[in-house]
């Protein structure tokens, strides 16, 4: 069952966190990290995630980032159904081991599996940003 994100959270300028996010995820699958892809030359993070292990061999062979859908506990390509690829440049370890940074350069127009106004994917899944305690869309 594929399961796609509220039009009500992704589009709206009401602040609605999931705190609860990581427990969830230890709930659904074991052996994850936090994968954050940056664009390589705006510096940009597009996408925070989760790899395994089989993510990221995937990602290495295939010089493309993947990640462990830890909603479907499957791996997740990122483009593989919107053509939204992030080619993967490098791969950057952090200091304990826990977490792994993508440098990607986008195939297409953007990262984000959500839409713009104009019906284009947005370039990162960073779109709003927080104002008086309300959120606020930072595209143009």
């Amino acid at each position: 069952m594929k399961k796609r994100m509220s039009k009500d959270i992704e589009e709206s300028e009401e602040l609605n966190l999931d705190f609860r996010k990581l427990e969830k995820a230890i709930e659904q699958v074991k052996g994850v990290i936090v994968a954050v892809a940056q664009d390589l030359v705006s510096k940009e993070v597009l996408i925070i995630g989760f790899i395994n292990r089989a993510a990221l061999d995937y990602s290495i062979k295939y010089q493309t980032a993947a990640f462990w859908s830890t909603s479907r506990n499957e791996l997740w390509v990122k483009g593989k159904t919107s053509g939204e690829y992030l080619e993967l440049v490098d791969i950057f370890i952090n200091c304990e081991q826990n977490s792994v940074l993508y440098k990607v350069k986008i195939s297409n127009k953007g990262a984000c599996h959500t839409k713009n106004k104009e019906g284009s994917p947005r370039k990162s899944c960073f779109y709003r940003k927080i104002k008086d305690g309300k959120l606020l869309f930072t595209e143009k």
